[in-house]
């Protein structure tokens, strides 16, 4: 099989293995009693991404080859979230049970007993999947450079295809429904749809399961063995040797800046959209946007993959600071457009348009970032350094960002029945603003060596 054609499998499961829960887990939680809880559920993947991406990356640099120890990550990650999927149908079943012994009336605050155990096991699965982010792109930056590649050009084609294995798992749990033992495809609204269960993680953590039997078909990334000079070396935490650049230090900086946008529309669009269901107006109430709010916010994925393969053109011809720029002001139009927009025509217009541009707002920087990493570091230390730029964007950015970000959508909304509910508008136009003040800032401090090609 051709070099870029595994690869593209490759990205394609490791995407998909994400894109089964996570913007759909908000809708999960919150049926499934534990709504309070769901910016930690966001935040525990920023913080496992704090340290596991870095661990992992300096494992694959010095012991594991990366895509060896890729199927091993996978292989916990599938078997952890296939015991959250077991324990969810307890979690359903007392809440369904709460609601019929007080006729459909409860608090829906803690009801699921095993609450605490089910978080521990979410946790073990998303710490052993976050570095496979990483080591994805470790592992096809190294195969490609074996095979006498470039990255810049032939990276983001294989690259789009996680995208699209991202928005196949997203489509396939917004339609996929199982009932009385049956299962089909349907875009009504219905309680067996795999957004609203637990079936979400099933279909993660079997895919996770596949990625960790393929990754023995790609082909070796040898250790590159050097010897070590320093205790920071030998302990392989010489990629933070990166701070010492003023202009690297500043571009980890505004990694985690922007981290803090990273998952919040993952965390609280689906939430948002599907609580229109509870509105008086029946237009709005009724529609498809607001029935399908996974299948919607799928657009955003869509143009995410036509956005990477943009990258070769834009980062050649403006540069890795204007491509960045522009990923910091498309944050500011993705928060934006959720506060101006609602599910019935027109409003959703302005939904499809933040979908729209979250390819610019997400591409621009990660892949891009990807790529910036990769030609700044040394070829020793390349997976520690793209564990280290994980870990300030998914890591420390994103556990900040989700937890402020859950703790202003807990102020300004409420729970109502199975819906959160209260002023969304006010908590869109809160991240917009914050997401000019890192945009502006970028644009006057970031000034990366334009003659370093």
């Amino acid at each position: 099989m051709n070099t870029k054609v595994r690869l593209a499998v490759m990205n394609f499961l490791e995407f998909a293995v994400w894109g089964a829960y996570l913007t759909c887990m908000g809708n999960f939680l919150i049926s499934a009693g534990m709504a309070n809880e769901l910016s930690w559920f966001y935040a525990i993947q920023g913080i496992v991404s704090i340290f596991m991406p870095t661990l992992m990356g300096i494992v694959a640099d010095k012991w594991i080859q990366p895509q060896r120890l890729l199927g091993i990550c996978h292989l916990f990650a599938g078997i952890f979230m296939l015991i959250c999927w077991q324990m969810g149908y307890d979690a359903l079943d007392q809440v369904s049970q709460q609601l019929a012994e007080h006729a459909g009336e409860v608090d829906f605050n803690p009801v699921y007993s095993n609450k605490g155990l089910f978080i521990v096991m979410y946790t073990l699965s998303v710490a052993f999947f976050m570095p496979t982010i990483a080591l994805v792109n470790t592992s096809a930056f190294t195969i490609l450079k074996n095979d006498g590649f470039d990255t810049v050009k032939d990276f983001p084609p294989i690259r789009v295809l996680g995208t699209v294995g991202f928005i196949a798992t997203m489509w396939f749990v917004n339609c996929a429904t199982l009932t009385d033992g049956s299962f089909f495809f349907t875009f009504d609204e219905a309680a067996g749809k795999f957004q609203y269960t637990n079936m979400q993680f099933f279909v993660s953590g079997l895919l996770s399961i596949v990625l960790f039997v393929y990754t023995f078909s790609l082909p070796q990334c040898k250790i590159i063995k050097k010897k070590t000079t320093s205790l920071m070396e030998s302990f392989g935490l010489d990629a933070f040797r990166l701070f010492k650049s003023k202009q690297m230090a500043m571009f980890f900086v505004f990694s985690a800046l922007l981290g803090m946008c990273l998952q919040v529309t993952n965390g609280y669009a689906g939430p948002f959209i599907t609580s229109f269901q509870g509105s008086s107006d029946q237009t709005i109430a009724q529609s498809f946007a607001a029935n399908n709010a996974t299948l919607l916010t799928s657009i955003s994925q869509v143009s995410e993959a036509l956005c990477i393969l943009m990258i070769p053109f834009f980062l050649k011809r403006f540069g890795i600071k204007i491509v960045m720029l522009m990923s910091l002001f498309a944050w500011v139009l993705r928060f934006g457009f959720f506060g101006i927009g609602n599910p019935a025509m027109p409003g959703v217009l302005f939904f499809i348009l933040s979908c729209i541009v979250y390819g610019v707002a997400f591409d621009f920087f990660n892949v891009s970032g990807g790529i910036f990493v990769d030609q700044e570091c040394a070829s020793d230390i390349k997976a520690s350094a793209q564990g280290l730029f994980m870990m300030m964007t998914n890591g420390l950015g994103a556990t900040i960002g989700t937890l402020s970000a859950g703790a202003i959508v807990n102020n300004f909304c409420h729970q109502e029945g199975k819906f959160l509910v209260g002023e969304w508008q006010t908590c869109w136009f809160i991240f917009a603003a914050f997401a000019l003040v890192v945009a502006v800032s970028f644009a006057l401090v970031f000034n990366p060596d334009k003659n370093k090609k």
